[in-house]
């Protein structure tokens, strides 16, 4: 008899394929087979997924991007990529249909209500994207990665956790060594659409703190490829030890190695920060959707992990000020790391995994 059939629907960014891939890892642990529906843009974080996931990319699109052409022309690619799932489910019909949000995951997910096949949504944000809040009171349950979550009435709500990769649960709880007179390393993420601003206002920052902790410093930090030339120009001038990339595909363990982080509060990385459990500078993302990340991120600085900076108030002379109190204070800094991970929830793929299984079996 065939293992049963788990479709992911997901794609967009990697705040919806990250916990959708450790979803799979979890599912395939299972012996279940895994099908991914992704579309184009979605397929290129799917190279983190193991190999045994089928990886089917069907048209999708978004009004949020291209002129009034693009956007009239969406309608009809959304229908064509509910024809081709719907066709898809027909040949293999899944025993249980998971959406993680965004425009990719429409076909898959409509084709799933149209056939009336057991279904969940995973949001990973305190405030659903505008995908989730549609389809949130058409599925089973909707598995919460922040809690509470702001859903639509009649949506039935679990709270799951963000299940985060089977490469960040290897360095769960990795011992954390405070600042100190040594090198120290400083992590910055801003995510594909918001390290603009960190570009501008941490390589300055940084060259402000006080000599003895500059010295010691190393930084890594994720720039836009427009901003990586000058970035690095600013560091090398400022005598600063620095590794600046447009994507960081070791992040686990550069997480792992940091004193400190300073990046965005999606989904993804506050579970990520929480589960390896290190300190954290967070700045929401201002023009998020519902202003979901400044929802994301009480879930450490409520801890005490992690200190929210709103970007409107996110200058040099601010950032400097907030890195000088955490990498001065080497016993602050290691009870925000203990903080941290007291906020984690490491076990949330088999929660998610548990779910879906549980979803299937009721509607046998």
């Amino acid at each position: 008899m065939a293992s049963p059939l788990i479709v992911i629907a997901a794609g967009g960014t990697g705040g919806h394929m990250f916990p959708a891939q450790a979803l799979a890892e979890e599912m395939l642990a299972r012996d279940w087979r895994v099908k991914l529906s992704t579309d184009v843009r979605g397929a290129r974080y799917a190279s983190g997924f193991p190999a045994e996931v089928e990886i089917e990319v069907v048209p999708s699109a978004t009004p949020a991007r291209g002129g009034l052409g693009a956007k009239a022309g969406v309608p009809f690619k959304l229908t064509g990529g509910v024809l081709r799932a719907l066709r898809g489910f027909r040949r293999d019909r899944p025993a249980v249909v998971a959406g993680f949000g965004g425009y990719p995951a429409i076909p898959a997910m409509a084709a799933a209500v149209l056939l009336r096949l057991p279904r969940i949504l995973h949001e990973q944000n305190g405030v659903p994207g505008r995908v989730n809040r549609v389809f949130a009171t058409r599925v089973d349950a909707v598995a919460c990665g922040i809690w509470p979550t702001d859903l639509p009435d009649g949506a039935e709500a679990v709270h799951t956790g963000n299940p985060v990769r089977a490469a960040i649960l290897g360095r769960a709880g990795a011992p954390y060594i405070p600042p100190g007179d040594y090198p120290m390393n400083l992590l910055v993420v801003g995510g594909s659409q918001g390290a603009r601003i960190l570009s501008d206002v941490v390589p300055p920052a940084v060259a402000a703190l006080p000599e003895e902790l500059r010295v010691h410093l190393r930084v890594a930090q994720q720039a836009r490829p427009e901003d990586i030339d000058r970035v690095r120009a600013f560091y090398d001038e400022a005598g600063i030890a620095a590794d600046v990339q447009p994507f960081f595909d070791d992040i686990p363990a550069r997480m792992a190695d940091a004193q400190l982080v300073v990046c965005r509060a999606g989904a993804s990385t506050v579970a990520d920060l929480s589960v390896i459990g290190r300190p954290a500078i967070l700045v929401p993302y201002a023009v998020a959707a519902g202003d979901h990340q400044t929802a994301n991120a009480r879930v450490l600085t409520e801890a005490g992990a992690a200190i929210l900076v709103p970007e409107r108030r996110l200058t040099p002379e601010a950032l400097t000020e907030q890195m000088d109190l955490i990498l001065s204070n080497p016993n602050g800094a290691t009870q925000m790391s203990r903080a941290a991970l007291s906020a984690a929830m490491p076990d949330a793929a088999e929660r998610l995994a548990d779910l879906a299984e549980h979803t299937a079996s009721k509607n046998l």
